[in-house]
């Protein structure tokens, strides 16, 4: 594969979807052509299944039954959208991506490792990402950061994608201690990035990790 593939992962709140639309814009600015998607989700059916995980009760699917619904959507996603943009060259940014089940049904829930061992090696294959940034916050203060973007108004219109906030803040401290187990664990590929700043100094350090890649996609 010719293109670029960049994850961006971490607990709730963190700010990832704010940081791949600005890294979307200033890769787009520099003449990049950039596909820009998320998971659980990115094609019609993968936002199906997402609508199953996100939203409901906090304990109405166990961890391996997260899993495997979190599988089933990445293989749609990765057949229909991920594998043939980076085939033609693009650079992929996705919010969200393998070790997202490995952070939260694996090392934080209670899925067996080595399901999802098989789940990565049979369904992701060779497509691992060049580069996952993995933006680091305190869970408490992710959640409250989270909280003022909605109002009274919005969340009495529309069905939060709150479920993994309401296992509670222990569950969210486990996930966070995964995200930085995953990031020891795989020291050329990850690259951890203070996500309690203000999202413009975020965005320098995300851009100073992802400059040195842009070769590869130009070459």
């Amino acid at each position: 594969m010719s293109g670029l593939f960049i994850t961006f992962e971490g607990g709730e709140g963190g700010g990832k979807s704010t940081q791949a639309a600005a890294l979307t814009e200033r890769l787009r600015c520099a003449g990049v052509e950039v596909l820009t998607t998320r998971e659980p989700g990115g094609t019609g059916m993968a936002e199906r299944i997402r609508a199953l995980l996100v939203t409901g009760e906090p304990e109405a699917l166990s961890s391996t039954a997260e899993a495997l619904l979190n599988y089933a959507a990445r293989d749609d996603h990765l057949r229909r959208l991920i594998r043939p943009a980076l085939a033609a060259g693009r650079v992929v940014i996705c919010d969200r991506f393998m070790d997202s089940s490995r952070a939260y049904q694996g090392y934080a829930g209670d899925c067996p490792i080595s399901l999802l061992d098989a789940l990565e090696r049979d369904v992701v294959g060779g497509t691992v990402p060049d580069l996952t940034i993995i933006l680091d916050i305190d869970p408490a203060t992710a959640l409250r950061r989270k909280a003022a973007q909605f109002d009274d108004a919005r969340a009495a219109e529309e069905e939060r994608e709150d479920r993994f906030e309401r296992k509670g803040l222990e569950y969210l401290r486990r996930v966070r201690e995964a995200f930085l187990r995953i990031a020891r664990e795989n020291p050329e590929r990850c690259v951890i990035i203070d996500a309690a700043r203000p999202p413009e100094e975020v965005a320098v350090d995300v851009w100073r990790a992802v400059a040195p890649l842009l070769e590869k996609v130009r070459a």
